[in-house]
This record gives C-alpha cells, sequence and structure tokens, in this order.
C-alpha cells in the first residue's frame, strides 16, 4: 500500500523525469513543421500540478489525486498533454476517498483515465499514446489479479508500457518509415518510469532547476518588443468597420464597395448576404469608406479606431515597464481580469502576431489568448480569457488543431456562462468563422453558420522545416522551405514567395473569389508586395488582399474562398 505522500512525490518525480528527456521525446515528432512539440507540451501539463501537490503533506491518496488531476486539466497543453490530464483524472476519479492504495487501486483508477482519453478523441488512433496507456494498463489488471502488491503491479504497468511503445511503428506506418516511436506514447513511458522510482525504490528523480510552465525568456521577450516590430507598418490610421443593411431596390454588386475601399486602404474584408454587407479596412479617410457605404444601403453599425494612437501608448507601456525594470502591460499580472456575464455574446481566439490579433479584435473578438503552432496555451489559459469576456455566451475559436482538445477541456470548468467551441484548426478558418456571425441568430444557429464558413475556406501555410525529415521521394532538410495545404505537406521550394506562390496556384479553383495573403514576421513588406502583384496578375479576376499578420513560425498564411 502507499499513501498520499508517496502518490504526491511519484508525480512530481514522474513530472521531473519527462522535463529532463522533454528534447529527446521532442526530437521524436516526425513531421517537419514546427510547433508545440509532445515533450514540452506534456513536461508543462504535469508540472503545473508541482506547485499544488507541494502543499498537500497531509493529503490522503486521493485528495492528492483530485489535486494534480484538477491543477493538470487546467494547466493541459497540445493534445498529447490533454491526454495526460484525462489519465490522471481517472485517477482522481478511482481514488476519491481512499487513504492508501495498492496496485490494484491504481490500474482500476488508470482504466478510467483511459476510457475517457479514448472518448475524448474524436476518432481515437492506434499506435499512439493512446494505445500505450491501454495496453498498459490491461497488463496491470491482470498482474492485479495475482498480486495486488503495489511494486508488483506498477512495475508490469512500466514494462507493458515500454513493449507497448516498441509497438508503436508496426501499427503507424508514418513511424515505421521514419524509423521511431509514438512521442507521446515515449513521454508517458517517462512518466510511468518517474512514478516507479519512488514507488519502488523510494528515490525522487530530480532536475537541476524547477520546472517551467510559463513563457521562455525568449518567448517574453518576444511579446515585449512586438510592438516595435510593427512601427514602420501601421501604414494607415483608422481601422473603419461596418456594416450596411442592403436596399432591396439597390442591385449595386458589393465587389464595388471592395474595389473601392482597396483604392483608399487596404486589409480590406467584404462579405455579404442577401440583407447585410460587412466592411473591415484601415483607411487614412474612414469618412470616405463610410460614404461609399451608403450608396449599398444604410448604416447598421460602425467603429472606428485610431491605431496609431493605439501602438504610441503601447509602446509608452512598454518603455515606462523596461525604465522600472518591471514586466510590462497588465497582461504579466492580471492578464485576463474576471468580468460578470452582462453581455449576450462574446469571442475569444487563439493567434499570435500583432496584425493577426487586431483583425480578430476588429471582428469582435473580446479577448485573446496568445498561441498558435510553437506554443499552444493552456486549458487555464484559455478558461481565464472566457471569464473575461463578461458575456453569457462565449464562442471560442482555437485556430489550431493541436490547441482544439484543451479548448474542449474548459467547458466543464465554467459554470456562469455557456461555452461554446468552434473548432477552427487554422487562423484563416477563424477568421471566415468571425465574418460570417450574425447578431441577429441565436448561439446555435450561429454555430452552425460559423461551422460551414469556416470548412469552405481552404488554408496554405508557407513555414521552415524544423528538422530532416521525407516528403514522399523528397528528403527534407532541416531550414528547407516548405508549404502544407490544409495540414497535409504539398511542396518544397528555394524561397518562400516561390513556395507561397506554388502553393495558391494548387489551391485556387473555378468557383474561388477570395484570396487573402498574410505575411509574417520574417517577411519584409516588399517581398510580400512583390508576392501579392504577381498573384494579381495571375488571377486579375479575384479579389486578393494582402494583410501583415506579423505572425512568428510561418512567412504566409494564406485563404482561399
Amino acid at each position: 500500500m502507499i499513501n498520499g505522500i508517496v502518490l504526491r512525490d511519484a508525480i512530481i518525480s514522474g513530472g521531473n523525469n519527462i522535463t529532463k528527456q522533454k528534447t529527446l521525446i521532442d526530437d521524436l515528432n516526425i513531421f517537419p513543421v514546427p510547433d508545440g512539440d509532445t515533450g514540452t507540451n506534456m513536461s508543462m501539463t504535469i508540472n503545473s500540478a508541482a506547485a499544488k501537490l507541494k502543499t498537500c503533506d497531509n493529503a490522503d491518496a486521493g485528495q492528492v489525486a483530485k489535486v494534480a488531476a484538477a491543477a493538470m486539466l487546467r494547466g493541459a497543453r497540445g493534445n498529447s498533454g490533454v491526454i495526460l490530464s484525462l489519465l490522471f483524472r481517472g485517477f482522481s476519479k478511482g481514488l476519491a476517498g481512499k487513504a492508501e492504495v495498492n496496485g490494484a487501486d491504481l490500474v482500476d483508477a488508470l482504466s478510467i483515465g483511459v476510457t475517457d482519453a479514448y472518448d475524448a478523441v474524436m476518432k481515437p488512433t492506434e499506435g499512439t499514446i493512446l494505445t500505450v496507456a491501454r495496453l498498459a494498463c490491461e497488463a496491470g489488471k491482470v498482474a492485479a489479479k495475482d498480486d495486488t502488491d503495489v511494486v508488483a503491479v506498477w512495475s508490469t504497468v512500466c514494462v507493458a508500457a515500454q513493449a507497448a511503445l516498441a509497438t508503436t511503428p508496426e501499427l503507424l506506418h508514418v513511424l515505421k518509415k521514419a524509423g521511431v516511436v509514438d512521442a507521446g506514447g515515449k513521454g508517458l513511458c517517462v512518466i510511468f518510469d518517474g512514478m516507479l522510482s519512488v514507488i519502488r525504490d523510494g528515490n525522487m528523480i530530480e532536475i537541476a532547476q524547477e520546472p517551467q510552465t510559463d513563457l521562455t525568456d525568449k518567448e517574453n521577450d518576444f511579446y515585449k518588443s512586438a510592438a516595435a516590430e510593427f512601427d514602420d507598418d501601421i501604414t494607415f490610421t483608422y481601422c473603419t468597420e461596418y456594416i450596411v443593411g442592403r436596399d432591396k431596390e439597390n442591385d449595386r454588386d458589393p465587389k464595388k464597395l471592395r474595389a473601392y475601399l482597396e483604392k483608399i486602404g487596404d486589409c480590406v474584408v467584404v462579405v455579404d448576404d442577401d440583407e447585410i454587407i460587412k466592411v473591415h479596412v484601415h483607411t487614412e479617410t474612414p469618412g470616405l469608406a463610410l460614404q461609399e457605404a451608403l450608396k449599398f444601403g444604410q448604416l447598421l453599425t460602425v467603429k472606428v479606431e485610431n491605431m496609431k494612437e493605439q501602438h504610441r501608448r503601447a509602446v509608452e507601456a512598454n518603455e515606462n515597464a523596461q525604465a522600472q525594470d518591471v514586466e510590462a502591460p497588465e497582461e504579466q499580472t492580471e492578464k485576463y481580469p474576471f468580468a460578470e456575464p452582462v453581455n449576450e455574446i462574446g469571442f475569444v481566439a487563439v493567434a499570435v502576431g500583432e496584425g493577426l490579433e487586431g483583425l480578430f479584435k476588429d471582428l469582435g473578438c473580446t479577448q485573446m489568448v496568445n498561441g498558435g503552432q510553437s506554443m499552444n496555451p493552456s486549458t487555464e489559459d484559455i478558461r481565464e480569457a472566457v471569464l473575461a469576456t463578461g458575456a453569457k455566451t462565449v464562442f471560442v475559436l482555437p485556430n489550431n488543431k493541436n490547441i482544439i482538445m484543451a479548448a474542449e477541456q474548459v467547458v466543464p470548468l465554467v459554470e456562469d456562462r455557456k461555452v461554446v467551441i468552434l473548432p477552427t484548426r487554422t487562423i484563416p478558418q477563424g477568421l471566415g468563422a468571425m465574418l460570417s456571425y450574425d447578431p441577429d441568430l441565436s448561439p446555435d444557429g450561429n454555430k452552425q453558420l460559423m461551422l460551414d464558413a469556416a470548412a469552405d475556406i481552404g488554408t496554405g501555410m508557407v513555414t521552415f522545416a524544423a528538422r530532416d525529415s521525407e516528403f514522399g521521394s523528397t528528403r527534407i532538410k532541416e531550414g528547407d522551405i516548405i508549404a502544407l495545404e490544409n495540414g497535409k505537406l504539398t511542396l518544397t521550394e528555394k524561397t518562400p514567395a516561390k513556395a507561397a506562390f506554388k502553393l495558391t496556384k494548387n489551391m485556387v479553383k473555378k468557383d474561388t473569389s477570395f484570396i487573402t495573403v498574410i505575411y509574417g514576421q520574417e517577411t519584409s513588406k516588399q517581398d510580400a508586395q512583390e508576392l501579392h502583384n504577381q498573384l494579381q496578375g495571375k488571377y486579375g479576376n479575384i479579389d486578393i488582399t494582402l494583410v501583415n499578420g506579423g505572425q512568428p513560425i510561418y512567412y504566409y498564411i494564406i485563404s482561399v474562398e
């Protein structure tokens, strides 16, 4: 039997073990795209419980499991982190009310977590962390029938987990081709082994420094300096957004409005249906933008904001904070202050890059969560943003497939408002969903409308290979320029612009009406403009918009609809 202190130390030891080996696990990822890697996400997830567990000096086993599960659920990052948190939630359910536990108790509780993890994944894939957890649990339950000794049973779990891990390349062809085992499965084995070190030998695996569960110094430096990156890129002063109620007797084509707005500004977005025209534009002359709108009908809503003034205040706040040698923006101390749910509807979107964040805010997102492909936010990050919206119904747009599961875990954690997760997998899908929102529809009606809009948008992305890999018969080396179409690696090229042009050609269909090119932090305005001109020459009949997204990692994000 083990008590709460031993279980507490075992979980902390498991967290320490994966923290020491997270780089090794990250390197097992076979897809070359830079992302929120498995080892890092699992390490940050389990270590989110470490600080809470250290206060559990007199807790019994059931209380320790409950504290760990609650902290990990809120700290879960990425799909692998969410699955890990669900496995430990099984411990919380299965060990509830128990002061001490034996081996049978542990594997029975683990089996609850395995079931929850499988249920949480829409299409469970064998050859992953799920397989490793399931087979380890099954072996443990068999062992517990003969001997409930906790050391004997958990030793069997660890051995079976390693054996299951070895089978993952046979279950997933991509792993076998790359000559690696599943990264999530490996991470789980490392955590289980770290737990065994305490359960069997009483030795907690130590790490040289405290596990890092927040932003790295490099990431903090990026966000602190983000405002300065855009000093020269705010070409127009006023962000202008409005909705026009269409005059039924007016047969003017909204494309004419879009064409006019592109002459007096940039970042133009025009979406219409039979009743309204929704417009977003950056311009020096918002009056002209509004005057032109009146040719199409009556203005229903209008919002005009001075972006240069907003930017000036942000820079000033940052400089003051640096001068005082403290962390800047209030976000560092109270990033998402709680707000009572008084408004009917609110929106939370995940994105990184000042331009992208600005676009989502312009479209009505009340709270933004910093994160994306290379930095997956935690469930708690998203939950806090939801609670800061001040809305009775909150739509959440993850905008990344590796963030959707973490967002879904927010729903049961919020009691005073309704949370609706829109499983947007890319930034363009998120923007398209926001543009389609209709204030006259119910939340359920808008959910379907926004999902339909997102589904109609094709997404292309140009980035660099984060590791050596293979694409068909082509060997990809770290640093090569690669392009993805709707998440699938499509081509490689010598320059980002060439890759973006070729990728757009692949994506354009006969019925394509709009192309939006969002250029990133590492792409110059001149290069982006040249690409825009090239695409304009190729597709003169298609509306093409160029937007400075300022996103890291991706040179270009391309939306085709």
